[in-house]
């Protein structure tokens, strides 16, 4: 399954690496792709062997130090 969600506030690899880490850390994740915007709304796709709801992807994103938009 993949889940994209915008995420607001990440400008540089740091920030993906912050974000690609939690995100691979929930149950079924099996790879994360970051689309970069500098200063603007990221696309994030989640590819996971489950359904991930928007709260639990929220919450990682959260806790990277970033929000969803």
């Amino acid at each position: 399954m993949k889940t994209t969600v915008n995420v607001s506030g990440m400008t540089c690899g740091h920030c993906v690496a912050s974000v690609t880490e939690e995100l691979t850390e929930l149950e079924g994740v099996e790879s994360v792709d970051v689309e970069l915007v500098a200063g603007g709304v990221s696309p994030v796709t989640v590819t996971s062997s489950r359904e991930l709801g928007e709260q639990e992807i929220a919450e990682a994103v959260e806790e990277a130090g970033y929000s969803v938009a």
